[in-house]
């Protein structure tokens, strides 16, 4: 070829041979690596290909006519300019060129990735005489550079996901937490989910497995499943392999649990066995619509999904069996039973923080007094350990001995006081302290630092008492500081409400229109105490976890009997002027 040199070694009659053969089967051996050469004469347009490079241009060489328009008419319109601007355009001698562009490939149409590397021979004048050069398909080394490009894009999107999710999954709680979580838009849009489930085991070691979060009633049948079952989660936690079920799979694979497939627009799900401190604790369960594949990509990412799971459901777990403890010793240190009073319908609800660590000194009691009134208590020891409601225990005890031995209200709540002051402890208390006779409706109310009762008249009228308040317990004040008595009257179907300020402060609300929430909700609860009591704790609670015990009383004083002032007459003068009826 001309300009090019070549090398010849041997005899000269053995370079000939071998060069005659290298010419016979060059074509074929570019052919079948996907590649041709070519020699372009720019001045006639005439073009010889080899097959190789023609099969580039979905062209044999039977239907080539030799036409460089013919191969410009397979190329990307937009690009036949700029190669003919590049390759013709006035330089040197000789310059070489290297550069990728697309081909049109009938019939299908298919554009394929091509890169030709050429020498654009020139006149004395610096224009085009021919370009010779290799021609080859590019079409899989640039989709792999694509598809790893890709690959790379989805790995770090997909590694935000686990990041993303690793650290809201760090401020759950409890199983409910954690599925929360998990189903949150974000981390269902991140793993290209329809929904997500969580099994865990009943009881460390059990047999049975609860699942939550399956979607639809179909499912609710497989919520409780033995791990021997022939099923999906189960199989994958027995096994402690990841399962990957496609739709048209399931119904040959699991009979028993195709029914409710078929119901549904599951396409596939992926069932990934959770593994905490080496021992099984449940399973991650994803429902695709849409998608019946998975990559590697994708299985690395539901593995690293299932690792930050399993964690946060092993610390979940724990919490849940502190709770159970901490939950346990408080009601433990509560009256087992409340003491039935006639004419005097009562009601108490213990709702303990979300805090597993957290042991309140919040209590409540109903005490049955020597002269035919009842004492009702509500108090809070500060503080939230074992010290507070070691604390509470032994001051609920002592006020109700107190109560018992007949003392006013007021002198019950100084002996409280200074039995707590010769405790050996620095723990301080708030309390509030009503005794109310049931046949008259006359009540004394004593307040230690603790918020004012709630009422709710008969004619659905509710203010929050102004009773005046003395120091809290366990304050050592001058001897002659008196916890001052407020007396006020109830009607027949009035509700008195006491409670711990655990129901009406938290982080962002303050006390002031938690009492507004308290009142909204003793206004609009049913009359029954006992769910009137969940309605108030429910209808004033955040969004965000509990961070305060709540202690709560309810008394309704009966609508028969005789002897009862009239609503008019109740508590005259007792209602705070802030706190206006609520209509």
């Amino acid at each position: 070829m001309r300009g090019v040199p070549t090398s010849r070694a041997g005899p000269p009659e053995y370079s000939d041979d071998l060069e005659a053969e290298l010419r016979a089967e060059l074509p074929g051996a570019m052919a079948l690596s996907g590649m041709g050469a070519f020699l372009w004469d720019v001045r006639s347009g005439r073009v010889f290909m080899h097959p190789g490079a023609l099969a580039v241009f979905g062209l044999t060489p039977d239907e080539f006519d030799g036409e460089v328009s013919t191969l410009a008419g397979r190329v990307i319109p937009r690009e036949v300019a700029e190669l003919r601007k590049m390759v013709v355009s006035r330089g040197c001698a000789r310059s070489g060129l290297s550069f990728h562009f697309r081909a049109c490939c009938p019939p299908d149409g298919d554009n394929r990735w091509a890169h030709a590397q050429v020498q654009v021979i020139r006149d004395e004048a610096g224009d085009a005489l021919k370009v010779v050069g290799v021609i080859r398909d590019a079409s899989a080394e640039l989709q792999g550079a694509i598809d790893q490009a890709t690959t790379d894009t989805v790995r770090r999107r997909q590694s935000d996901v686990v990041h993303a999710t690793t650290a809201a999954l760090a401020k759950a709680l409890t199983f409910d937490d954690v599925l929360t979580s998990l189903t949150e838009p974000e981390t269902l849009r991140g793993v290209g989910a329809a929904g997500i489930a969580l099994s865990t085991f009943v009881e460390d070691g059990g047999r049975y497995l609860v699942t939550k979060g399956m979607p639809g009633a179909p499912f609710r049948a497989f919520e409780v499943l033995d791990v021997q079952a022939p099923l999906p989660i189960p199989e994958a936690v027995r096994t402690q392999q990841p399962l990957f079920v496609r739709r048209q799979d399931a119904q040959e694979k699991y009979p028993a649990v195709w029914p409710a497939i078929e119901q549904s627009a599951i396409t596939s799900l992926a069932v990934v066995p959770l593994v905490a401190q080496g021992r099984p604790t449940g399973a991650l369960t994803v429902v695709y619509e849409g998608r019946t594949n998975f990559t590697t990509v994708d299985r690395d990412l539901l593995l690293a999904l299932g690792a930050a799971v399993a964690q946060s459901l092993q610390r979940a777990r724990l919490y849940d069996q502190e709770h159970a403890v901490a939950v346990g010793l408080q009601r433990a240190m509560l009256p087992a039973r409340i003491p039935g009073i006639d004419g005097l319908a009562t009601a108490v609800h213990y709702q303990p923080s979300s805090n597993s660590q957290e042991v309140g000194g919040d209590w409540y009691d109903v005490v049955a007094l020597p002269n035919g009134c009842t004492g009702l208590v509500v108090g809070d020891v500060e503080g939230h350990d074992i010290d507070a409601s070691a604390v509470m225990g032994q001051l609920r005890t002592a006020l109700r001995a107190y109560a018992t031995e007949g003392h006013p209200p007021a002198a019950v709540m100084a002996r409280a006081s200074a039995f707590l002051a010769e405790l050996d402890t620095e723990r301080l208390a708030t309390c509030v302290y009503v005794a109310v006779r049931p046949d008259t409706g006359e009540t004394m109310c004593v307040r230690a630092g603790h918020p004012d009762p709630f009422v709710r008249y008969a004619d659905g009228r509710v203010v929050q008492l102004d009773v005046e308040g003395g120091l809290p317990l366990g304050v050592t004040g001058p001897a002659d500081a008196p916890f001052p008595t407020t007396r006020c009257s109830l009607g027949r179907g009035d509700t008195l409400l006491l409670c711990t300020d655990g129901l009406l402060e938290s982080r962002g609300r303050s006390i002031d229109n938690g009492s507004r929430k308290v009142l909204d909700a003793l206004r609009r609860g049913p009359s029954e105490l006992g769910a009137l009591a969940q309605y108030i704790v429910h209808a004033t609670a955040d969004s965000r976890a509990q961070e305060d015990d709540v202690a709560l009383l309810l008394a309704t004083l009966s609508t028969t009997g005789s002897g009862l002032v009239t609503p008019a007459e109740a508590c005259s003068g007792a209602a705070r002027e802030a706190a206006t009826p609520v209509v």
